[in-house]
């Protein structure tokens, strides 16, 4: 045991994060706090964009709210301290700062699973029942579908921190730059078979119950827009659920090459670099999309350009 883990003993656990590329740390730390800073300021712009124009009070906007809000707070869970870890030696995080972070991770990133899903439905019944849409969407069933997230998140998130940090650790070092599930299970002492099968089996229910959800709306979709007699319409109507299709294809891609594998199939590079995309990457991604591909959104960003050039 070196110097850095024998500091890490009764502190807490050691995170390497990209310690192959230790030369290009300054680097590495200038570019994420400026793709920080511009995931905030993006995400935190469309809250502002929706919460200040009446033109906006529709059910995919509020969930657009939403998202815009859980991908910011998602972001701030892992690179904050992913930054401090690129400046400051030793990379020591606590256990209960370990804990919290697992537990954050997991909470937003359930949530927004479930969020998506429910973001596909209202584009459902907005294509496939146009004249059903505020009755079914109305605000009570559009509040009910926001909250349902947060609360899988909360379970998500409580029962896979209780589980994992309830068992002792044989180990410090954490193969990757912030605590995920899977490199805390290397870490585990004795068998962590049954581990392995909770963290697959509550991926299945949390990402894959979400999945399905979001395919069954589509399947809707598409079918609805084939039967479609005008090319505008189909063009109109394709539009309206491509920026969400985009994302779907984004975040859930990488969140299944994760979780859904078993410990065997673990690789830390490959990990690291899939960990990296869903973190850090669609949250920066995901408010450029959707505000190259909405007109609204794009007009009101221009009248607080004016705005501000005004004043």
């Amino acid at each position: 045991m070196n110097s850095q883990e024998n500091a890490t003993v009764w502190s807490g656990f050691i995170l390497l994060g990209f310690v192959e590329a230790h030369t290009f740390y300054p680097l590495i730390f200038a570019v994420l706090l400026c793709l920080y800073i511009f995931t905030l300021i993006t995400n935190m712009l469309i809250i502002l964009i929706i919460k200040s124009d009446s033109i906006f009070n529709s059910p995919m906007y509020f969930f657009l709210m939403h998202l815009a809000y859980i991908e910011a707070c998602y972001v701030t869970v892992i690179i904050p301290k992913l930054l401090e870890n690129l400046l400051v030696e030793p990379t020591v995080i606590s256990f209960i700062g370990c804990a919290m972070q697992m537990f954050f991770f997991l909470f937003f990133g359930v949530a927004e699973c479930f969020l998506l899903a429910a973001m596909s439905f209202d584009r459902y019944i907005a294509i496939c029942h146009p004249l059903h849409y505020s009755v079914i969407m109305n605000r009570n069933v559009c509040v009910m579908m926001v909250t349902g997230p947060y609360i899988c998140g909360t379970v998500v998130g409580l029962v896979h921190t209780t589980v994992t940090f309830s068992r002792s650790f044989c180990g410090v070092v954490i193969n990757h730059f912030f605590c995920e599930i899977q490199p805390l299970l290397e870490l585990l002492c004795g068998d962590t078979f049954l581990n392995e099968v909770q963290v697959i089996g509550v991926a299945m229910l949390a990402v894959m119950v979400p999945f399905l959800l979001i395919l069954l709306s589509y399947t809707g979709i598409i079918f609805t827009i084939v039967g479609m007699s005008s090319r505008e319409n189909k063009y109109k109507a394709f539009s309206t659920c491509s920026s969400h299709l985009i994302v779907v294809i984004l975040f859930y891609g990488t969140v299944c090459s994760t979780y859904l594998k078993p410990k065997s199939n673990y690789s830390p590079v490959m990990d690291n670099i899939l960990s990296f995309s869903y973190t850090v990457v669609t949250p920066l991604l995901n408010p450029i999309i959707y505000s190259i591909r909405n007109k609204e959104i794009k007009e009101s960003l221009r009248k607080l350009w004016s705005k501000r050039i005004l004043l």
